[in-house]
């Protein structure tokens, strides 16, 4: 995730980070600004076409389009980013709950290695969800009296889930823990599960082909009728302006595609490897 000062105008400005959509967008803006080019070129010097030509008109549809294709930009990066968000809240609910789980374990606990074998497994608990969500291979985790060994062909958060409740069950059945603990830390333990099947449903569920096919078609025939009318008043300024306009547009459209999966490793996307990290440091201060 890119960090930065939001109050540094300058440097938003004048600087292009790698993820910028301008770097993205530069071959696109190359071809449409000489299509531009090439459309001002025929209408008026090839087939010289006069001021009353009823081309000139096509800006009404311009103008009435404008107002539908910014309502349906407004949606698209909405929707992207209560995604992005969302995925941020259920993350830092994993790091309330860890901690939770970790103080609670602290003062119900007296036996050493059982507060060592939570230690590791809390904490592998958001690294392997991490590396879920990321679909990237997860290596065997060596810890003291802990052999985590994840089989790859099945859930892997939830073999992490089951190994902690089976130990809870096994602090009950050997009287370490009370039914009422019990029944305290298998709260704590089943929101993990939750926000797993939260994340998998962001994850798992892009927006819909048709509506992200309509988007992008349109803002591209949008674009590309916009020299056919406006080069009458502008000439050969038309370019550099429709090169502009295709900028804000699919500027808007490829953010909302970045965000609207919060788990990748895009420079936008969530830390999930960091707050991962964060975990660990706190369950092992609390543990």
């Amino acid at each position: 995730m890119v960090q930065y000062n939001p109050k540094d105008w300058i440097t938003f400005i004048f600087r292009f980070h790698k993820s910028d959509t301008f770097r993205q967008l530069i071959p696109m803006m190359i071809l449409i600004g000489l299509y531009s080019y090439g459309v001002g070129y025929l209408e008026m010097e090839y087939w010289k076409l006069s001021e009353n030509s009823h081309v000139k008109n096509i800006t009404i549809m311009h103008g009435m389009l404008g107002f539908v294709i910014s309502l349906l930009l407004v949606f698209r990066t909405n929707t992207a980013y209560d995604r992005w968000w969302e995925g941020r809240k259920l993350w830092g609910s994993l790091v309330n709950n860890s901690r939770n789980l970790a103080i609670k374990l602290s003062a119900i606990l007296n036996d050493e290695q059982d507060k060592t074998y939570f230690r590791n497994l809390i904490s592998s608990y958001a690294s392997i969800l991490n590396k879920h969500l990321k679909n990237e291979e997860t290596g065997l985790m060596l810890f003291d009296g802990l052999d985590l060994k994840i089989d790859h062909e099945k859930h892997r958060p939830n073999q992490v889930a089951k190994m902690l409740f089976q130990k809870v069950n096994d602090l009950y059945t050997s009287g370490k823990i009370t039914g009422d603990q019990l029944i305290i830390l298998n709260a704590e333990i089943q929101s993990f599960t939750d926000i797993c099947g939260a994340c998998e449903r962001i994850k798992n569920t892009p927006i819909p082909y048709s509506y992200s096919a309509f988007i992008k078609k349109f803002i591209f025939f949008y674009v590309m009728t916009l020299p056919f009318g406006y080069v009458f008043s502008l000439g050969y300024y038309v370019v550099p302006v429709v090169v502009f306009i295709f900028y804000v547009l699919a500027s808007l459209e490829l953010i909302a595609e970045e965000i609207e999966d919060p788990f990748g490793n895009d420079e936008n996307d969530l830390p999930t490897k960091k707050i991962a990290e964060n975990i660990e440091k706190h369950v092992t201060e609390i543990l």
